[in-house]
């Protein structure tokens, strides 16, 4: 069964049906253009990660702002987001299952297309799907820049890059993304992890090119560490996705120098459905917000969110503050945007804020369970 809308345009915020997630669209808004404006000013290209929001009215508006297109991890996240009408699309992942790359070549021919790749089979079966189809896409070589999870070593991005080619493929450059990197928490960790980030995608670079082969571009970075990889002088290409929410966890690094500051866009709203001598109980647990990276924060008041399992979040005073009154709203900040948003069908959209603010829309969540 899918579920109506938490609201309904123009109803108050105070009308939203709990528990909901919420966008704060100015804020959105202000997020989206600074994001847009850092690039534009530093020469850079812009493809946002949307596995961050799946949500096409989100990647559309990134698009209209200046991005080149956007970025997802899944296969099905690009359908469905080609779908709604999103048209440049890059699977920043190898794919090498036959079946999906078949899907893969189909959906070449109705989008802009590029993926990632990271071993001879995947360059083989993807070449082979393509052909048939008589299909084409941008391909980049993963490294591994230190997150150690997928990509080769940058010794072997020449002979991987010389196979793409080989096959007839369009080598776009390289994928070079050090995710770890993104929650450390000072600049100086943050710093020190691109540097030698930095270093390794330089390698990997000089061994494609003194194959002979031109390597286009560099593309990588996330909302922790942009402005690092946008002054090294090799990447060409952001992509930070998490800057449009600012989750709890984001919020939790020590901002780097001249980075732009992003604000709170995501919240889950919440009311308290019980109270207690010591704490209170409001109704959205961890099927309303991921607790993979901690769980959430409560929005400006001094009070402690605890585990309360499922269907429940406990409050406690974390300050000389009151508890929150039976039926009273509790605003929450996720600990980790992207699972929350997949726990939802949609966003009520609002906008003149949290408190006097009025629906102005209600967005699909479009590739929400996409996770083929």
């Amino acid at each position: 069964m899918s579920l109506a809308p938490a609201a309904q345009v123009g109803d108050p915020v105070a009308a939203i049906a709990t528990p909901a997630l919420v966008i704060d669209l100015d804020a959105l808004e202000r997020n989206i253009a600074r994001m847009a404006a850092y690039a534009r000013e530093h020469g850079m290209r812009l493809r946002p990660h949307a596995k961050t929001h799946k949500c096409a009215e989100i990647a559309r508006r990134q698009i209209a702002a200046g991005a080149v297109g956007v970025c997802v991890q899944k296969l099905s996240e690009a359908q469905a987001l080609a779908e709604a009408g999103v048209a440049d699309l890059y699977i920043s992942n190898e794919v090498v299952d036959a079946g999906k790359l078949a899907e893969l070549a189909a959906l070449a021919a109705r989008a802009r297309l590029a993926i990632a790749v990271d071993s001879g089979l995947g360059v083989d079966r993807l070449a082979a799907a393509l052909k048939a189809a008589g299909a084409s896409v941008d391909v980049f070589v993963e490294v591994d820049v230190g997150h150690g999870r997928c990509g080769v070593a940058p010794a072997a991005a020449a002979s991987l890059a010389h196979q793409v080619v080989s096959h007839g493929l369009r080598f776009a450059g390289l994928q070079a993304y050090h995710g770890r990197a993104q929650h450390l928490r000072t600049p100086a960790e943050r710093e020190s992890a691109i540097r030698h980030a930095v270093s390794l995608a330089r390698a990997a670079q000089a061994s494609v090119t003194s194959a002979g082969i031109a390597c286009p571009l560099v593309t990588g970075a996330g909302t922790g560490t942009f402005v690092l990889e946008a002054a090294s002088g090799l990447y060409g290409e952001l992509q930070a996705g998490s800057y449009v929410f600012m989750d709890r966890d984001y919020a939790d690094n020590h901002a780097a120098p001249h980075a732009p500051a992003f604000e709170h866009a995501l919240f889950v709203k919440s009311q308290v459905m019980s109270a207690g001598t010591s704490h209170v109980v409001v109704d959205a647990g961890h099927k309303s917000h991921a607790i993979d990276s901690g769980l959430p924060r409560v929005h400006g008041r001094e009070l402690e969110f605890v585990n309360g399992g499922d269907e429940h979040g406990i409050l406690r005073k974390h300050g000389a503050a009151p508890l929150p009154a039976l039926g009273e709203t509790v605003w929450l900040i996720p600990g980790h945007c992207d699972p929350t948003v997949n726990l939802h069908e949609h966003y009520v959209v609002v906008r003149g804020g949290l408190e006097a603010g009025r629906v102005e829309a209600v967005w699909p969540i479009d590739a929400r369970g996409c996770i083929r």
